[in-house]
């Protein structure tokens, strides 16, 4: 060391108000660290939610203008509006006289089952299901333990 220092350094010594003015500097530096880091984290939270805000933002303008667009939907579904779209393609309306009416033998519109019944031939030839809780734990069992008998070979 030069001289000087170990001029200064014996000349005083480390007295215990030196020491006192040495920790706070050192805490004074720390607090000053963890300020910055404070304050940065607290800026890039600024940032993030204003971007959330702006996106948030998008989002409502675009529920808005789909809402716009379903109403314009509707408004073009109306039968009015589809009845003028029909006669501007040559659509028209029917006379009764030009309506034919198609008759099918065994069809009744009244009936009140609509389920088709199987033919026996058919339900005999589906397999009747049989499987448990118990015998479906048992294939997983085997199975398990056949996968734990390959790792050993």
């Amino acid at each position: 060391m030069s001289r000087w220092v170990q001029h200064t350094i014996g000349r005083r010594g480390w007295r215990p108000q030196n020491q006192a003015a040495v920790l706070l500097g050192l805490a004074l530096i720390l607090a000053l660290v963890f300020a910055g880091v404070y304050l940065s984290q607290v800026a890039s939270y600024a940032a993030t939610n204003r971007e959330i805000s702006a996106l948030i933002e998008d989002r409502d303008r675009l529920e808005f203008s789909n809402e716009q667009l379903r109403v314009e939907i509707a408004s073009l579904k109306t039968i009015p509006r589809l009845l003028e779209r029909a006669q501007q393609l040559g659509f028209r309306y029917a006379d009764p006289a030009e309506v034919q009416y198609m008759v099918i033998d065994g069809y009744n519109p009244n009936r009140d089952e609509t389920v088709v019944e199987l033919d026996h031939t058919i339900a005999q030839a589906v397999p009747q299901y049989e499987e448990t809780f118990g015998g479906w734990l048992q294939q997983q069992i085997d199975s398990l333990s056949r996968q734990f008998d390959s790792f050993g070979r």
